[in-house]
């Protein structure tokens, strides 16, 4: 009986022992054991990190549009070809509109249309028909004979006198414009009725 207790007791000991053990060998290990822990997440945070900054963020593309070509001599912009070839087609298709349009004659100190005057702007009026968006400037002209006031005030007579037969034939007031040059742009330079006859005139340039 007395060696039954005794074997009892000593695993009773053996157990109770073991388990102070354990638990020492646990309280020890335990804070190695966090310390590795936070270490391998710390390390994993870092690896996360890094993928990440990888990763640019997306640039939205945007539209530009070219800006005019600057001149590295004189630092003036320069106009781009296109622009430059539209102008001139422009211009070629001004000039030759204007030779179409015939210019008309008067008499000595008189804003009257003759009979040729007025056969004269009804072939202008056909002319500026088939171009219905361009617009023109009647531009009133005198010989030199005379004051610049008193010329000028002819010079606008006459060309007030075109556009008067031009809208009464079709052609939108709109359209048209008048100015008087007096005897300052004489066609031909000279003193006799020759001259003078060329100078007392109408011309007809485009303005759009």
């Amino acid at each position: 009986m007395e060696r039954l207790m005794s074997v009892g007791y000593l695993h009773e000991f053996i157990y109770h022992r073991g388990v102070v053990t354990m638990r020492k060998s646990i309280n020890r290990f335990l804070p190695v054991a966090c310390v590795g822990l936070f270490l391998f997440a710390g390390c994993a945070n870092q690896d996360v990190i890094r993928k990440d900054e990888g990763v640019a963020p997306a640039v939205a593309k945007t539209e530009t549009t070219a800006a005019p070509k600057t001149n590295p001599e004189n630092g003036a912009q320069q106009t781009p070809p296109g622009n430059g070839l539209f102008k001139n087609a422009q211009k070629a298709a001004a000039a030759d509109l204007e030779k179409e349009l015939e210019k008309i004659y008067f008499d000595y100190d008189s804003s009257t249309l003759s009979e040729t005057a007025r056969l004269t702007l009804e072939k202008d009026s056909v002319v500026l028909k088939k171009n219905p968006r361009t617009k023109i400037r009647v531009e009133g002209h005198c010989d030199e004979r005379g004051s610049d006031e008193y010329n000028l005030a002819l010079g606008e007579r006459r060309a007030q006198a075109a556009v008067r037969y031009l809208t009464s034939l079709g052609i939108s007031a709109e359209r048209l414009s008048t100015i008087s040059y007096g005897k300052e742009k004489p066609a031909i330079h000279g003193h006799d009725e020759a001259a003078w006859a060329k100078n007392r005139r109408d011309e007809f340039a485009v303005t759009d």
